[in-house]
């Protein structure tokens, strides 16, 4: 039996834990053993109301401070998290399944990353001054839109909580946020640190909940601003609850991602970014580039190191630091998979590596490749969210690149090539929101990460995250008279 990784309540209202067992019943699970760690229960009306009102009132007190002190409260929740790196990085793996030699670089420290830098842009956020004629002016007001909703997905729990809290709390914004049921854990400990950091009570609440705790909260007229990560149909749903009330809405959504790799490209670094791009946390990320597309020449080549770089992979217990493949999130999830292997040798892929659940304890199977893999084939065209790469072959670039765009998702891209000219030129050409020329899936806090099409609208991160947590206003100053035809 694992240890238990209960939480002081359920929620994280107003500057404390609260809890109100009269909520739907959500198990966590930890998906190495597939037994209970503990458990959480969703929102009631009476939580959600107290998370919107406190909110509400922390909001305003934020917003009346100055940016340089908003960012220090921020840059010292920043600090915080890093000291606390690896208990966070513990509880990630067991709500998630991921690996700590994962969790330990790329979940808590990313948050922090995202702290940190938005603290330093808060104080920054200044307006402009725009002379027009006769000596009057216009200058700008960048102001807050109110509180915002986070609705979180199970991959990256508090990195994604925190993408969300830290251009939303620069901008003077309060955030609610909902985990996903999956994996609710982590994001309380960030309610914790803020408050220890100096945040007021109530600018950063944390409420559980199955689907119709989100909707409650997109739906009520108090909430200014929805930021999604999660698929499509979900993003679908919550777009249209938005535009209902004329809603900000960023949606972060899926994608069926391509990586080209051309004959003239160093084949281990390519081989490198398609291990990354298909097996990192178990093949459970959004940007991953499931479709290899291989140049025809070097196909067999290609195959042959990776599969033989793929017996390193050490798959098993997440708390050993050696392991570099956790489970599957869920049974439910590994079900959904290896239902798309099926798919892939019933349409003629051929089965190069894996594609068997492990027997066992908790949610395991092996790391798959398919290789003669067509565009129309269901593992080509639909998301599948787990360790399962399709390796395609073409023959030049125009074909790489129209088959690449040939698909309603727009995430990411890769490109692997010694040809600059040429990896410029394609990466140019990518319909995709997100892309690399010779790497793939670094997602640094500076850089915008968002996509095109169907994989969603708005981007986070960066500089540009702050255009989806603020709003301009304009204040025109006349010096003069004001004229009037009568």
């Amino acid at each position: 039996m694992s240890k238990s990784y209960q939480p002081s309540a359920s929620h994280f209202v107003n500057g404390q834990y609260r809890e109100d067992e009269s909520g739907k019943a959500i198990p966590v699970i930890y998906p190495a053993t597939g037994s209970e760690i503990a458990c959480v229960y969703g929102a009631t009306d009476a939580i959600l109301e107290e998370a919107i009102s406190s909110a509400n009132r922390a909001q305003k007190q934020w917003a009346a401070m100055t940016g340089t002190e908003r960012g220090r409260i921020l840059t010292r929740a920043a600090h915080i998290m890093r000291a606390r790196n690896r208990e966070l990085s513990e509880l990630e793996s067991h709500d998630t399944g991921k690996p700590l030699s994962e969790t330990l670089i790329a979940d808590a420290a990313s948050g922090a990353d995202a702290l940190e830098y938005f603290g330093g842009l808060a104080g920054t956020l200044t307006g402009e001054y725009i002379p027009v004629a006769a000596g009057d002016f216009v200058y700008t007001r960048r102001e807050p839109l109110g509180i915002c909703l986070g609705l979180g997905a199970w991959n990256y729990p508090i990195q994604i909580a925190s993408w969300k809290a830290a251009p939303a709390l620069a901008c003077g914004n309060a955030m609610i946020f909902k985990p996903s049921e999956e994996t609710p854990l982590s994001a309380l400990k960030l309610a914790e640190i803020l408050i220890e950091a100096g945040a007021p009570a109530g600018l950063f609440n944390v409420v559980q909940g199955y689907g119709d705790v989100g909707a409650a909260l997109v739906a009520d007229p108090r909430i200014a601003k929805i930021s999604l990560t999660g698929s499509v149909p979900t993003g679908q749903k919550v777009y249209a609850s938005a535009a209902a009330g004329l809603k900000h809405a960023t949606l972060e959504l899926g994608g069926k991602s391509p990586i080209i790799i051309f004959e003239d490209a160093d084949l281990e670094n390519a081989v490198s970014a398609a291990i990354n791009g298909n097996f990192y946390s178990t093949g459970q990320i959004c940007s991953n580039g499931t479709r290899v597309f291989v140049q025809e020449n070097i196909k067999d080549a290609f195959l042959a190191r990776l599969t033989e770089r793929m017996k390193n992979a050490r798959i098993g217990d997440p708390m050993d630091e050696a392991t570099t493949i956790g489970p599957m999130i869920s049974q439910k999830q590994r079900a959904i998979v290896m239902d798309y292997i099926a798919k892939g040798i019933a349409e003629g892929a051929r089965l190069v590596a894996g594609g068997h659940e492990i027997a066992g304890d908790g949610y395991f199977m092996e790391l798959t490749v398919f290789a003669d893999v067509t565009d129309d084939m269901t593992i080509a065209r639909e998301e599948i969210f787990g360790p399962v790469m399709s390796v395609l072959s073409f023959k030049n670039e125009e074909e790489a690149v129209a088959r690449a765009n040939d698909t309603t998702f727009g995430l990411a891209a890769g490109v692997f090539t010694s040809d600059l000219t040429r990896a410029h030129r394609v990466a140019a050409g990518f319909q995709a929101g997100t892309c690399y020329i010779n790497s793939y899936n670094l997602t640094p806090v500076e850089a915008p990460f968002g996509g095109m099409k169907m994989s969603g609208v708005g981007r986070e991160n960066s500089r540009a995250a702050i255009d989806h947590y603020s709003q301009l206003k304009s204040v025109y100053v006349c010096l003069g008279d004001t004229e009037a035809p009568f």
